[in-house]
């Protein structure tokens, strides 16, 4: 497929610019693929959708702190620096994207913080806009990363263009985040209130957690008309034998499986095999999920609604029917529903 072929018209005012008052009272759309229909609901109603043993597939991984804005040496330019990931831990040795990335060179040496509490020095180029960075902190390993998270902040998508506020450390988060590691948050999960969970539990559904650190790749813009030739970023994934065997079971009993956002559903088609289990997985995924596409695991999925042209959109696309998806979002736009990070719900059964 083509990536214009993914284009709409979205006004900009249905983008959410900030999350609702509750987690588990924004809008909830309910599309039916096989019989094409479309319900109105509040996310809270969710539960009026399963039933005991089946199973919600949750992406536990937690954003971090991972936008940082320093000065230049010498210069006192002003920099940006995007944490993408730890590649060394000992050497405080880090992958990250520079903007403006034309100042930055080899050799250079970034301050961040009053009274440069903390000093990097770049050591590589990797893209047009990555570096590699050393950060020069002699204080052991847990001060080090206190002194990141203090002078970092929660990394809301700049198509957000509004200040970080106090609350958004909280809200672009799931409450079940654990595992520290992403630069975005799995955003179908942050309708998920404790309550909500409670409720759920009682009806006797069941919760599967996995981890997918999710990465920029995800806001990156794609660059190619042939999605056959888009290059996706890895993004580590972990999946242990105890959370695939109580899925399988399920799967097994005839229970449904939900995919909560697009990367638990893109976590779900990395690790099922070829006779339609999961497997334990620990490793990466760079799985691009576009139409055609078959799924093999999932029976529904909860996901927001998304940008044009996003590869979000694009599986939600092969999931649902590229033509009913226009349908579904034609209704999404018409009933002003909210877009995007902070945006509504749609359950696809």
């Amino acid at each position: 497929m083509k990536l214009s072929q993914f284009k709409f018209e979205l006004p900009k005012e249905l983008i959410a610019a900030h999350p609702p008052q509750n987690r588990d009272e924004s809008r909830l759309m309910v599309v039916n693929r096989k019989e094409k229909t479309i319900e109105h609901k509040t996310f809270k109603d969710i539960i009026d959708y399963f039933n005991d043993g089946d199973v919600f597939v949750l992406n536990n991984t937690k954003v971090f702190p991972a936008r940082l804005y320093g000065e230049k040496e010498k210069t006192g330019a002003k920099i940006e620096v995007f944490l993408l990931r730890e590649l060394n831990r000992e050497s405080r040795l880090w992958d990250v994207m520079v903007d403006p990335a034309r100042k930055i060179r080899i050799g250079n040496k970034l301050y961040f913080g009053e009274d440069e509490a903390l000093v990097a020095e770049v050591i590589d180029n990797t893209t047009s806009r990555g570096r590699t960075l050393r950060f020069l902190f002699d204080g052991p390993y847990e001060e080090f990363k206190k002194t990141l998270q203090s002078l970092g902040e929660t990394p809301l998508p700049k198509v957000h263009d509004r200040e970080i506020l106090p609350e958004d450390e909280e809200r672009y988060q799931t409450i079940y985040a654990k595992h520290e590691g992403a630069i975005a948050a799995p955003t179908a999960g942050m309708h998920f209130s404790r309550e909500l969970m409670k409720r759920l539990e009682i009806k006797g559904i069941d919760f599967a957690e996995l981890t997918l650190h999710t990465g920029l790749g995800n806001f990156r813009t794609i660059d190619v008309e042939d999605l056959t030739k888009h290059k996706v970023d890895s993004e580590e994934m972990i999946l242990d034998l105890p959370t695939a065997d109580r899925m399988n079971k399920a799967k097994a009993g005839k229970h449904k499986i939900i995919a909560v956002g697009t990367t638990s559903m893109k976590a779900l088609e990395t690790a099922v095999s070829i006779t339609g289990r999961v497997k334990p997985y620990k490793g990466w995924s760079n799985k691009f999920i576009f139409p055609p596409y078959e799924f093999k695991y999932a029976d529904a999925m909860i996901t927001n609604f998304h940008l044009p042209m996003s590869p979000m959109m694009m599986m939600i696309s092969a999931f649902i029917g590229y033509d009913f998806l226009f349908d579904v979002y034609k209704e999404a736009v018409k009933e002003k529903y909210k877009f995007f990070t902070y945006g509504d719900a749609m359950l696809i059964i």
